[in-house]
Protein backbone atom coordinates (compact mmCIF):
# COMPACT_ATOMS: atom_id res chain seq x y z
CA UNK A 1 0.00 0.00 0.00
CA UNK A 2 1.32 3.26 -0.92
CA UNK A 3 1.40 5.71 1.93
CA UNK A 4 2.84 9.64 1.99
CA UNK A 5 1.46 12.54 3.19
CA UNK A 6 0.27 15.80 1.96
CA UNK A 7 3.21 18.27 2.44
CA UNK A 8 5.21 15.89 0.13
CA UNK A 9 2.26 16.09 -2.16
CA UNK A 10 2.28 20.05 -1.68
CA UNK A 11 5.94 19.84 -1.78
CA UNK A 12 5.62 18.40 -5.55
CA UNK A 13 3.22 20.69 -6.90
CA UNK A 14 5.24 23.35 -5.78
CA UNK A 15 8.46 22.35 -7.32
CA UNK A 16 6.36 21.38 -10.43
CA UNK A 17 5.15 25.32 -10.50
CA UNK A 18 8.42 26.89 -9.61
CA UNK A 19 10.94 24.80 -11.75
CA UNK A 20 13.93 24.48 -9.48
CA UNK A 21 14.12 22.62 -6.06
CA UNK A 22 15.68 26.13 -4.76
CA UNK A 23 12.95 27.86 -5.88
CA UNK A 24 10.60 26.05 -4.54
CA UNK A 25 12.17 26.18 -1.20
CA UNK A 26 11.76 29.75 -1.11
CA UNK A 27 8.29 29.71 -1.76
CA UNK A 28 7.73 26.91 1.09
CA UNK A 29 10.05 28.92 3.81
CA UNK A 30 12.29 25.37 4.03
CA UNK A 31 15.30 24.70 3.44
CA UNK A 32 16.78 23.31 -0.21
CA UNK A 33 18.19 20.18 1.24
CA UNK A 34 14.43 19.45 3.47
CA UNK A 35 12.67 20.26 0.14
CA UNK A 36 14.83 17.04 -1.34
CA UNK A 37 14.11 14.79 2.03
CA UNK A 38 10.40 14.98 1.34
CA UNK A 39 10.94 14.47 -2.46
CA UNK A 40 13.02 11.71 -1.67
CA UNK A 41 10.50 10.22 0.86
CA UNK A 42 7.87 10.51 -2.08
CA UNK A 43 9.75 8.80 -4.26
CA UNK A 44 10.73 6.05 -1.95
CA UNK A 45 6.52 5.70 -1.23
CA UNK A 46 5.60 5.29 -4.47
CA UNK A 47 8.46 3.15 -5.69
CA UNK A 48 10.27 5.05 -7.91
CA UNK A 49 11.09 8.64 -9.07
CA UNK A 50 9.04 11.37 -9.64
CA UNK A 51 11.58 13.67 -11.35
CA UNK A 52 14.29 13.96 -14.07
CA UNK A 53 16.99 15.45 -12.64
CA UNK A 54 19.11 17.54 -15.23
CA UNK A 55 21.28 19.06 -12.73
CA UNK A 56 22.50 22.28 -12.64
CA UNK A 57 20.26 26.03 -12.99
CA UNK A 58 17.66 23.59 -15.72
CA UNK A 59 14.37 22.96 -14.42
CA UNK A 60 13.33 19.99 -13.30
CA UNK A 61 10.82 17.46 -15.22
CA UNK A 62 8.19 14.83 -14.19
CA UNK A 63 8.71 11.57 -14.67
CA UNK A 64 5.34 9.57 -16.23
CA UNK A 65 4.96 8.14 -12.75
CA UNK A 66 5.62 11.43 -11.98
CA UNK A 67 2.74 13.57 -13.71
CA UNK A 68 0.40 10.31 -12.40
CA UNK A 69 1.16 11.29 -9.03
CA UNK A 70 0.97 15.07 -9.24
CA UNK A 71 -2.57 14.64 -11.06
CA UNK A 72 -3.99 12.78 -8.23
CA UNK A 73 -2.14 14.44 -5.71
CA UNK A 74 -3.67 17.96 -6.31
CA UNK A 75 -6.73 16.19 -6.13
CA UNK A 76 -6.51 15.43 -2.81
CA UNK A 77 -4.57 19.04 -2.10
CA UNK A 78 -8.00 20.60 -3.24
CA UNK A 79 -9.91 18.82 -1.11
CA UNK A 80 -7.82 18.71 2.23
CA UNK A 81 -8.35 22.68 1.40
CA UNK A 82 -12.03 22.04 0.88
CA UNK A 83 -12.11 20.01 4.01
CA UNK A 84 -9.75 22.97 6.35
CA UNK A 85 -11.85 25.79 4.83
CA UNK A 86 -15.66 23.92 5.99
CA UNK A 87 -13.91 22.94 9.10
CA UNK A 88 -13.14 26.90 9.59
CA UNK A 89 -16.59 27.54 9.02
CA UNK A 90 -18.10 25.30 11.10
CA UNK A 91 -16.48 26.29 13.88
CA UNK A 92 -17.44 29.98 12.88
CA UNK A 93 -20.89 28.78 13.35
CA UNK A 94 -22.17 27.93 9.77
CA UNK A 95 -23.55 24.29 8.94
CA UNK A 96 -26.93 23.06 9.65
CA UNK A 97 -29.40 22.87 13.29
CA UNK A 98 -32.24 21.21 13.37
CA UNK A 99 -35.10 22.66 15.92
CA UNK A 100 -37.72 20.86 17.50
CA UNK A 101 -40.45 23.90 18.64
CA UNK A 102 -44.24 24.95 19.19
CA UNK A 103 -46.53 27.51 18.42
CA UNK A 104 -46.00 30.12 21.57
CA UNK A 105 -41.90 29.30 21.19
CA UNK A 106 -42.11 30.04 16.98
CA UNK A 107 -44.28 32.66 17.17
CA UNK A 108 -42.49 34.87 20.12
CA UNK A 109 -39.41 33.50 20.65
CA UNK A 110 -37.42 32.06 17.92
CA UNK A 111 -38.49 34.39 15.30
CA UNK A 112 -35.68 37.29 17.46
CA UNK A 113 -33.61 34.20 17.63
CA UNK A 114 -32.89 33.22 13.48
CA UNK A 115 -32.83 36.87 12.65
CA UNK A 116 -29.47 37.43 14.99
CA UNK A 117 -28.27 34.01 14.17
CA UNK A 118 -28.68 35.11 10.40
CA UNK A 119 -27.30 38.91 10.71
CA UNK A 120 -24.20 36.76 12.44
CA UNK A 121 -23.88 33.88 10.27
CA UNK A 122 -25.83 34.38 6.97
CA UNK A 123 -24.83 31.05 5.49
CA UNK A 124 -26.11 29.17 8.73
CA UNK A 125 -28.84 26.81 7.56
CA UNK A 126 -31.58 26.96 10.05
CA UNK A 127 -34.08 23.60 9.98
CA UNK A 128 -37.37 24.10 12.27
CA UNK A 129 -40.06 21.13 13.22
CA UNK A 130 -42.90 22.17 14.83
CA UNK A 131 -44.63 19.19 16.67
CA UNK A 132 -47.55 19.36 19.71
CA UNK A 133 -46.80 16.02 21.24
CA UNK A 134 -46.27 14.46 24.54
CA UNK A 135 -43.90 13.01 25.00
CA UNK A 136 -41.66 15.14 22.58
CA UNK A 137 -40.32 13.48 19.72
CA UNK A 138 -37.16 14.60 19.71
CA UNK A 139 -35.21 11.84 17.03
CA UNK A 140 -32.62 13.82 14.46
CA UNK A 141 -32.99 17.16 16.29
CA UNK A 142 -30.11 19.02 17.75
CA UNK A 143 -32.06 21.16 19.92
CA UNK A 144 -35.98 20.92 21.04
CA UNK A 145 -38.25 23.17 22.97
CA UNK A 146 -40.84 21.79 25.24
CA UNK A 147 -43.34 23.57 27.46
CA UNK A 148 -41.85 21.06 30.64
CA UNK A 149 -38.54 18.91 31.98
CA UNK A 150 -38.23 15.97 29.73
CA UNK A 151 -37.48 12.84 30.95
CA UNK A 152 -34.97 10.35 29.48
CA UNK A 153 -31.21 10.80 28.20
CA UNK A 154 -30.99 14.33 27.34
CA UNK A 155 -29.23 17.70 28.90
CA UNK A 156 -31.67 20.60 29.23
CA UNK A 157 -31.78 24.35 30.55
CA UNK A 158 -34.73 26.47 31.48
CA UNK A 159 -34.87 29.01 29.37
CA UNK A 160 -37.87 31.17 30.72
CA UNK A 161 -41.26 30.85 33.25
CA UNK A 162 -44.48 31.76 31.59
CA UNK A 163 -47.01 32.83 33.53
CA UNK A 164 -50.33 31.75 33.39
CA UNK A 165 -53.64 34.51 32.94
CA UNK A 166 -57.44 34.40 32.48
CA UNK A 167 -58.86 35.91 28.97
CA UNK A 168 -62.17 37.15 29.18
CA UNK A 169 -64.41 39.28 27.21
CA UNK A 170 -63.88 42.97 28.95
CA UNK A 171 -66.71 42.88 31.39
CA UNK A 172 -67.41 39.13 32.13
CA UNK A 173 -65.74 39.60 35.22
CA UNK A 174 -64.82 42.79 37.60
CA UNK A 175 -61.92 44.67 37.52
CA UNK A 176 -58.64 42.62 39.68
CA UNK A 177 -57.75 39.29 40.23
CA UNK A 178 -60.29 36.34 39.39
CA UNK A 179 -60.93 33.61 42.22
CA UNK A 180 -59.90 30.33 40.72
CA UNK A 181 -63.48 28.66 41.64
CA UNK A 182 -65.66 31.42 39.66
CA UNK A 183 -64.39 28.66 36.54
CA UNK A 184 -66.26 26.51 37.40
CA UNK A 185 -69.08 25.54 34.98
CA UNK A 186 -68.43 28.09 32.69
CA UNK A 187 -67.75 27.60 29.34
CA UNK A 188 -64.09 27.64 28.44
CA UNK A 189 -61.76 27.16 25.10
CA UNK A 190 -59.12 25.19 25.57
CA UNK A 191 -55.92 23.49 24.55
CA UNK A 192 -55.88 19.87 24.22
CA UNK A 193 -55.14 17.81 27.61
CA UNK A 194 -51.80 17.29 26.38
CA UNK A 195 -48.42 18.59 27.75
CA UNK A 196 -48.75 21.63 30.19
CA UNK A 197 -52.35 21.93 29.16
CA UNK A 198 -52.63 18.85 31.07
CA UNK A 199 -50.77 19.61 34.42
CA UNK A 200 -52.89 22.79 34.44
CA UNK A 201 -56.53 21.03 34.35
CA UNK A 202 -55.08 18.63 37.40
CA UNK A 203 -54.91 21.69 39.03
CA UNK A 204 -58.54 22.59 38.52
CA UNK A 205 -59.90 19.32 39.34
CA UNK A 206 -58.09 19.34 42.50
CA UNK A 207 -59.30 22.39 43.97
CA UNK A 208 -62.95 21.11 42.93
CA UNK A 209 -63.24 23.37 40.00
CA UNK A 210 -65.04 21.88 36.72
CA UNK A 211 -64.79 24.37 34.18
CA UNK A 212 -67.61 23.66 30.54
CA UNK A 213 -65.20 22.68 27.77
CA UNK A 214 -67.11 24.02 25.07
CA UNK A 215 -64.26 23.87 22.58
CA UNK A 216 -60.69 22.47 22.44
CA UNK A 217 -57.83 23.42 19.58
CA UNK A 218 -53.87 23.29 19.23
CA UNK A 219 -53.92 27.37 17.67
CA UNK A 220 -53.48 29.41 19.92
CA UNK A 221 -55.34 32.04 17.70
CA UNK A 222 -57.82 29.80 18.04
CA UNK A 223 -58.88 30.00 21.36
CA UNK A 224 -58.42 33.57 21.21
CA UNK A 225 -60.44 33.83 18.42
CA UNK A 226 -63.61 31.72 20.09
CA UNK A 227 -63.27 33.57 23.46
CA UNK A 228 -63.44 36.88 21.17
CA UNK A 229 -66.78 35.48 19.68
CA UNK A 230 -68.21 34.89 23.19
CA UNK A 231 -68.01 31.31 23.20
CA UNK A 232 -66.20 31.24 26.10
CA UNK A 233 -63.33 32.27 28.87
CA UNK A 234 -59.38 30.73 28.65
CA UNK A 235 -56.53 30.41 30.34
CA UNK A 236 -53.66 30.79 29.08
CA UNK A 237 -49.75 31.10 29.44
CA UNK A 238 -48.64 35.02 28.47
CA UNK A 239 -46.45 33.58 25.48
CA UNK A 240 -49.19 32.52 23.69
CA UNK A 241 -50.94 35.80 23.73
CA UNK A 242 -51.06 38.60 20.92
CA UNK A 243 -53.56 40.25 22.54
CA UNK A 244 -52.66 43.79 20.88
CA UNK A 245 -55.43 43.93 18.15
CA UNK A 246 -57.84 43.20 21.06
CA UNK A 247 -57.82 46.35 23.64
CA UNK A 248 -61.25 47.14 22.94
CA UNK A 249 -62.81 43.12 23.43
CA UNK A 250 -60.61 41.50 25.77
CA UNK A 251 -58.63 41.94 28.81
CA UNK A 252 -56.64 38.92 30.98
CA UNK A 253 -57.39 38.68 34.76
CA UNK A 254 -54.92 37.02 37.55
CA UNK A 255 -56.01 34.10 38.87
CA UNK A 256 -56.37 32.97 42.63
CA UNK A 257 -54.50 31.39 43.55
CA UNK A 258 -52.08 31.88 40.99
CA UNK A 259 -51.38 28.84 38.54
CA UNK A 260 -47.45 27.45 38.62
CA UNK A 261 -45.82 29.05 35.98
CA UNK A 262 -44.83 27.18 32.85
CA UNK A 263 -41.57 26.30 32.02
CA UNK A 264 -40.02 25.72 28.77
CA UNK A 265 -36.96 23.65 28.44
CA UNK A 266 -34.44 23.64 25.63
CA UNK A 267 -32.90 19.96 25.55
CA UNK A 268 -30.24 17.90 23.62
CA UNK A 269 -29.18 14.41 23.63
CA UNK A 270 -26.84 13.64 26.74
CA UNK A 271 -23.77 13.22 25.64
CA UNK A 272 -23.88 14.53 22.39
CA UNK A 273 -21.35 17.16 21.65
CA UNK A 274 -23.25 20.74 20.53
CA UNK A 275 -21.89 22.15 17.24
CA UNK A 276 -20.63 25.95 17.35
CA UNK A 277 -23.88 26.92 15.70
CA UNK A 278 -26.51 24.60 17.76
CA UNK A 279 -24.15 26.23 21.11
CA UNK A 280 -24.94 29.93 19.54
CA UNK A 281 -28.73 29.13 18.62
CA UNK A 282 -28.49 28.59 22.95
CA UNK A 283 -26.84 31.52 24.01
CA UNK A 284 -28.97 33.87 21.89
CA UNK A 285 -32.21 32.11 23.16
CA UNK A 286 -31.11 32.51 26.52
CA UNK A 287 -30.56 36.17 26.17
CA UNK A 288 -33.71 36.90 24.28
CA UNK A 289 -35.60 35.49 26.55
CA UNK A 290 -34.65 37.14 29.38
CA UNK A 291 -35.80 40.05 27.55
CA UNK A 292 -38.88 38.61 26.96
CA UNK A 293 -39.39 37.78 30.38
CA UNK A 294 -38.33 41.54 32.14
CA UNK A 295 -41.28 43.17 29.57
CA UNK A 296 -42.77 41.25 32.12
CA UNK A 297 -44.96 42.29 35.73
CA UNK A 298 -42.83 40.62 38.88
CA UNK A 299 -47.37 39.26 39.02
CA UNK A 300 -48.50 37.82 36.64
CA UNK A 301 -51.97 39.49 37.48
CA UNK A 302 -52.67 42.57 39.91
CA UNK A 303 -55.89 43.30 37.59
CA UNK A 304 -57.23 43.40 34.22
CA UNK A 305 -55.21 44.11 31.39
CA UNK A 306 -56.52 45.19 28.13
CA UNK A 307 -53.92 43.57 25.68
CA UNK A 308 -51.12 41.80 26.23
CA UNK A 309 -48.11 42.92 28.58
CA UNK A 310 -44.98 43.99 26.80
Amino acid sequence: MVTFELRHLATLDAVVEEGTFGRAAQRLGYTQSAVSQQIAALERAVGGAVFDRPGGPKAVRLTPLGAVVLAHGRELLARAASTAEAVERFNAGEGRVDIGTFQSVTNEILPPVVRRIRDELPAADIRLFEEETDPPLSDGLDLLFFDGRIGGDVEQTKVIEDPYVLVARRGDFPDGPVPLEALHGRPMVAQPPICDQARVERVYAEAGVAPRIVFRTADNRGVISMVRAGMGVAVMPLLALDLRADNEILCTHELVPVLALREIYLAWHAGRTLSPLARRVLDITLEVTRDIAARWPLSAGGGSRGGRRG
